[in-house]
């Protein structure tokens, strides 16, 4: 099994602000052109599943217009993660306290006061990945935080403790990776 994990193209949003489960529109073009590069690179037959959040399926729309063989369909499971009261505000003005009170309990904090735990994320992500097929391939159109997760699960890894866990690393907007479900190994790739 191959999982594609594509990242939205650039949000509408100014620079430095927390919008985990904000919806709002990415920028059209950088839509278009992560659309078009896909479309010549996806093999037929996928099986292509969207975050509802229109950044994503702005990506899916585009991509179906181009390659009508790609039908999609939403999973509100692909989701970001939900940063409660912290959406919406830039990162700078989240009190140093709160970010430290998640740091120091990764696993269970409710993010935001009221927004998710990353066990409660890594759970709903986990059981979207568990609904893959178990032959062929698939595409997911989502966030950078699911895209963490969803390489986290294809090593194996369903729960983690510790911040120092969690990966740094995401594709950039309107990139991707590929994940081999049988070795665990993401190929990384720059969409130029």
């Amino acid at each position: 099994m191959k999982l594609w994990l594509v990242r939205h193209a650039q949000p509408l949003v100014a620079a430095g602000i927390c919008y985990g489960r904000l919806d709002m529109a990415a920028d059209a073009d950088a839509t278009a052109e992560c659309a078009a590069r896909l479309a010549k690179q996806l093999p037929g037959g996928l099986h292509v599943i969207s975050s509802p959040l229109q950044r994503c399926e702005q990506l899916a729309l585009a991509l179906h217009a181009l390659r009508p063989d790609l039908a999609y369909k939403t999973d509100a499971r692909l989701q970001e993660m939900d940063f409660g009261q912290w959406e919406g505000r830039a990162w700078r003005d989240i009190d140093r306290s709160e970010l430290e009170a998640w740091t120091g309990d990764f696993a269970q904090y409710a993010v935001g006061g009221d927004g998710e735990s990353v066990t409660a994320f890594m759970a709903r992500v986990g059981a979207a990945f568990d609904a893959l097929p178990d032959q062929g391939t698939a595409l997911w159109i989502t966030h950078a935080g699911v895209i963490r997760a969803a390489e986290l699960l294809g090593n194996g890894v369903r729960h983690i403790e510790r911040a120092d866990q969690w990966p740094l690393q995401a594709p950039n907007y309107g990139q991707w990776r590929t994940l081999d479900l049988h070795t665990g190994q993401a190929r990384h790739h720059t969409a130029l």
